[in-house]
């Protein structure tokens, strides 16, 4: 199979770097219990992750096609393997804030580097489609497993006990493995290039991209879906902890059950990019999200569960908060691949590099604001927020899809 080789180079850095990044929800509530921060202090792990990745996107986007796109990809391998092999010895609160700091300007490289090479790899629209959502599902199954993978190294008999930091182990094994199998892996880079300019020229090609009322509708939207998806991510095991009452490695997991319920639907989106417009799959998600917030968080109310129960003879509740995630998941995946197809692949990169930007703020903003309404109301409060940059969302979907990249746009 043709490119099949860098493809799978790209499922395998994506997998790695989704246990990495939404390990925050975890560790979130493991440094609630194991160093007694509290909600709102914690909520900052979002910050170091998101605001390091908005950061270097910005800055690196534009160079990164003349840095190189398999180099990029490297440093950012070499770099998390090395600070995760550090992190079983972390015994005070600022190890896990540089963690993060370095796993947001690693990511940073990474996705603009697969969201470049995913150009470089299909050659139609629909392809390009098709394989951004296979991709972002492949996202969440590294997430679905991260969770997996770290509620077995949950002591539920000790909430202090620090035995869950030998997980980074393996996690450091696994990123020097991707590391390995990138570097034996080529990668023809030519056509995300503009030979024709130099940095200055790449930087202002960059900038003309915010001339486009399509760009900015289309930035509006990432924003604001992983504002909301960042939310959900972040504070579900929280959320199963205090709120159903369920033991900690049962709330982890219950992260797990969400980011198999994204997968399946970013899987989903890949099917059916290619037979709907993206329009219609993203109205239907939005809409559908919204309503399941308005069926499902009431059950949660008044809830009453015990400390023995598992996933076996949980109520129903349990098992429905996480799978709204399959109606939410599409949207990313759809909105981005739009964009990207309207574009030369020379713009790719910097592109890639405004998605991360605005994806990190939103991640951040919405964590924050969710961890906030969290402690000082509620946990339901908190996502029946989410109902607000939802209907902002469909709007400036609709506006993105009316318009064009001209000139005159």
């Amino acid at each position: 199979m043709k490119n099949f080789n860098i493809k799978a180079v790209l499922f395998l850095n994506y997998f790695v770097f989704a246990i990495l990044l939404n390990s925050v929800g975890t560790v979130i509530l493991q440094m609630q219990q194991n160093f007694g921060i509290s909600k709102s202090s914690a909520s900052v792990l979002e910050g170091f992750k998101d605001l390091p990745i908005a950061i270097c996107s910005f800055v690196l986007a534009s160079f990164l096609p003349k840095i190189g796109i398999k180099r990029s990809m490297l440093i950012a391998l070499f770099l998390v393997s090395c600070m995760c092999f550090v992190m079983p010895s972390a015994n005070n609160f600022w190890f896990f804030k540089l963690l993060f700091a370095i796993v947001g300007i690693s990511f940073a490289l990474i996705k603009i580097s697969v969201f470049t090479s995913i150009g470089l790899v299909t050659k139609t629209d629909k392809e390009h489609s098709s394989l951004m959502g296979y991709l972002e599902g492949f996202f969440m199954i590294g997430v679905l497993m991260g969770n997996v993978l770290f509620s077995l190294f949950i002591d539920d008999h000790n909430p202090r006990s620090a035995h869950w930091l030998n997980v980074y182990w393996v996690l450091g094994a696994l990123s020097t493995l991707s590391f390995l199998f990138l570097f034996f892996t080529k990668l023809d880079e030519h056509e995300a290039k503009d030979e024709k300019t130099d940095l200055l020229g790449d930087l202002k090609n960059s900038v003309s991209l915010f001339s486009y009322r399509k760009v900015l509708f289309f930035l509006l939207c990432a924003f604001l879906f992983v504002l909301v998806e960042q939310s959900f991510q972040t504070w579900t095991p929280t959320f199963y902890k205090e709120i159903l009452k369920v033991p900690t490695s049962m709330s982890i997991q219950a992260g797990a059950v969400l980011a198999g319920a994204f997968a399946l639907g970013r899987f989903l989106s890949g099917f059916f990019s290619k037979r709907f417009s993206w329009i219609y799959v993203v109205s239907f998600c939005v809409i559908g999200f919204a309503i399941s917030i308005v069926l499902v968080l009431p059950l949660t109310h008044n809830i009453s569960i015990a400390p023995e129960t598992t996933w076996f003879n949980a109520p129903p509740v349990v098992y429905l908060f996480p799978l709204m995630g399959g109606l939410l998941a599409p949207i990313y995946p759809s909105i981005n691949s739009v964009i990207l197809a309207s574009i030369p692949k020379y713009l790719h990169s910097a592109m890639s590099g405004l998605i991360v930007v605005f994806s990190a703020i939103g991640g951040t903003i919405g964590s924050v604001i969710t961890g906030f309404v969290f402690q000082e109301f509620s946990g339901q409060q908190a996502f029946y927020l989410s109902l607000i940059p939802l209907s902002l969302l469909i709007i400036s979907a609709i506006f993105m899809n009316k318009l064009k990249i001209n000139p005159k746009n």
